[in-house]
């Protein structure tokens, strides 16, 4: 339903225009104020849709009200009604902020049109706002999920790197053991650089079958292989004017490293089964868990693609190098769980933060996020030395 505010001293007018709107859709609530003073107050103690308001008026005119109530709301749609000799006036208004405005008498087409017009503007700026508002409440919720927890002196290096490379245009290697957060880093080069309005494209290169990789990155047409029943862009596309992570890129294929590496010198690529070739403009941040020289030793990786990739180096230390950040990252995923879980986190007592460092983290932050969620279910409140020695195996 939408709401209209008609201001207006002449009641004849005021029930000839009201009776219009409300024939033309019974789905509109027209309320009436017979002066500016009114109606502002009107338009300060509810939600319009619309406001109808003559410009000449006793005790504050139509002017006083639009400048006052923009002035407060920008978003207000005004359509001003005028007089004959009032059309400079009007224009002034639309320059104040009105939408548009309609002579007396007032064309019923015209008018009729005007509101739906107006309606419609109201909906779409209220749509955007929302829009607006889901955005940022995503932003948000997607640089928590890739916060980056803790102030450890090795943490802190990773951190500066990051602000050094992420605006330029420079390939990144991320290294570091699986769980470290290799990604996380990823995810703040893109979120720092001037790449951050496309899109950050992410590819595993260790969970995509040899087979397929290259359909993957590089996209396939229709029939260029079984199962490849339409054509499908290629993450390579996909990114383009972004960035794309290559993820666990030693589990890469030979062939697929040689058109990586063609597309890194060229800035093209070709889909499997096609002689097209498709311009495209990304940045390259890749990772791995391997010894990518020893890779290059035994045969299983290009050296060629190592060294254009291999521009920054950003080694990510493991938990066992950092575990002065456990407590940062136990109080992080101990609130973390317990939003999630709609429930009271619980408190961590400094024997049970000291056992947690004495623990050998093969799996790293990963595994302690498991460890955090373990004990939150199943410890004492506040968790205690007793609990990880029950809980966690060392």
């Amino acid at each position: 339903m939408s709401k209209i505010l008609l201001i207006e001293d002449e009641q004849a007018i005021r029930n000839v225009l009201k009776s219009i709107l409300m024939e033309e859709n019974s789905l509109w609530e027209v309320d009436e104020a017979e002066n500016g003073a009114i109606g502002l107050e009107m338009i300060r103690a509810n939600e319009y849709d619309l406001i109808i308001s003559d410009i000449k008026m006793p005790i504050k005119d139509g002017i006083e009200v639009l400048d006052e109530a923009i002035a407060e709301n920008p978003d207000l749609t005004f359509v001003m009604i005028t007089g004959h000799g009032d059309v400079e006036l009007a224009v002034d208004c639309l320059k104040k902020g009105a939408f548009d405005f309609i002579s007396k008498p007032p064309d019923l087409n015209r008018l009729l049109n005007t509101v739906r017009i107006a309606l419609d503007r109201k909906t779409l700026i209220t749509s955007n706002k929302q829009l607006k508002k889901e955005n940022k409440a995503l932003k948000r919720k997607v640089a928590k999920k890739y916060e980056m927890i803790g102030s450890s002196e090795k943490l802190d290096k990773v951190k500066e790197i990051i602000d050094k490379v992420a605006a330029t245009e420079a390939r990144v290697l991320i290294l570091g053991p699986n769980g470290t957060g290799k990604e996380l880093v990823a995810h703040h080069i893109h979120a720092k650089s001037d790449r951050n309005k496309k899109a950050l494209v992410e590819v595993n290169c260790a969970a995509i079958p040899a087979e397929l990789i290259e359909s993957e990155l590089f996209g396939h047409v229709k029939g260029s292989f079984t199962g490849a029943i339409k054509d499908k862009q290629g993450k390579f596309e996909l990114a383009n004017e972004g960035t794309i992570f290559l993820d666990e890129i030693g589990d890469m294929s030979l062939s697929a490293q040689a058109k990586v590496l063609r597309a890194l010198q060229e800035g093209k690529v070709s889909p499997v089964g096609s002689e097209k070739e498709i311009n495209v403009n990304v940045r390259v941040l890749a990772a791995t868990n391997k010894d990518l020289r020893k890779e290059i030793e035994e045969g299983r990786f290009r050296e060629d693609l190592y060294h254009r990739l291999a521009v920054i180096i950003i080694n990510v230390p493991g938990l066992n190098d950092r575990k002065e950040d456990i407590p940062e990252l136990v109080e992080h995923f101990a609130t973390d769980f317990a939003n999630h879980l709609g429930a009271a986190t619980k408190e961590f007592h400094p024997d049970a933060l000291e056992a947690l460092k004495e623990i050998d983290w093969t799996g790293n932050i990963r595994e302690l996020r498991n460890v955090i969620e373990r004990l939150l279910i199943l410890g004492e409140n506040p968790v205690s030395k007793n609990d990880i020695e029950l809980y966690v195996k060392k």
